[in-house]
């Protein structure tokens, strides 16, 4: 391994994107407060290698240190590539100027990058995600956004009195609110649907992440389940009755498969 991107990656956004191919592989500082792309789904971005350094492992390391470590784990290594902001190195101490006053290859700085004036960060991405505004987060992600999560069992009410849904116990990422036009993806193949994230404010006001796939289909048990969100349907809204909700629903199926269509 001759370079190597180094962050912390969550996201592997656009920014991220640029950084990853000047180099032949990518070397994540896994703090495990990623919340966008947590822990090994980084890899699934990118094509190239990718490594993890544990933070807990290194963050006493001084940067002297850890570049002596860096080039002990990487004895081949000539070139560094890196974001302006990059920090590393016991309590951050060390930055872009440090990096290259301590190693000996050549270090490559990539400038901030912006969209429509936006600032691609992960903090930025992660604001829009939690504000439900997932079309500008998946134009800097470069990608839309996905999750993944464990099938359990939802309350019934669904197949029994509006739609059958896949309900998931989510982990370590960030949500957003409402109702989504999105597309589940089950055992590697992608089922247009509909997905709710919030409280079941007009049921029982339990916290639910809920998805509706389309068109028929059969769930067999303990399938890999993604949500790759499109675009925001509507907020959570409260219904006074079950038909209401799931005339509701209805809609909402309509202005998934016909885009143009204003609920």
């Amino acid at each position: 391994m001759t370079s190597l991107a180094i962050g912390s990656f969550d996201a592997i956004h656009i920014a991220h994107q640029e950084l990853i191919k000047k180099a032949d592989g990518v070397l994540v500082i896994e703090h495990h407060r990623a919340t966008i792309t947590p822990g090994w789904k980084r890899s699934k971005y990118t094509n190239k290698p990718t490594f993890f350094y544990l933070l807990e492992n290194i963050k006493h390391l001084t940067p002297k240190e850890f570049i002596a470590k860096l080039e002990r784990d990487f004895p081949t290594l000539k070139k560094i590539v890196v974001g302006y902001d990059f920090k590393f190195g016991k309590n951050a101490s060390g930055d872009v100027k440090t990096l290259q006053e301590l190693f000996s290859g050549v270090v490559e700085v990539v400038d901030e990058i912006k969209i429509d004036g936006i600032s691609v960060h992960s903090r930025v991405i992660r604001e829009l995600i939690k504000n439900s505004n997932i079309a500008l987060a998946n134009k800097l992600l470069g990608r839309n956004y996905t999750i993944d999560g464990e099938q359990i069992r939802g309350l019934g009410l669904g197949s029994k009195e509006l739609v059958p849904t896949i309900n998931l116990k989510v982990k370590n990422y960030t949500l957003p609110n409402g109702v989504f036009a999105t597309n589940t993806i089950i055992d590697g193949n992608k089922h247009q649907s509909i997905t709710f994230i919030g409280k079941r404010v007009s049921v029982d006001n339990a916290f639910s992440v809920e998805t509706h796939i389309l068109e028929n289909f059969r769930l067999k048990k303990y399938s890999d389940i993604e949500i790759e969100f499109v675009e925001l349907l509507r907020g959570n809204l409260k219904f006074e009755s079950l038909e209401e909700l799931k005339k509701q629903i209805q809609r909402d199926i309509y202005a998934r498969r016909n885009p143009f269509f204003i609920i």
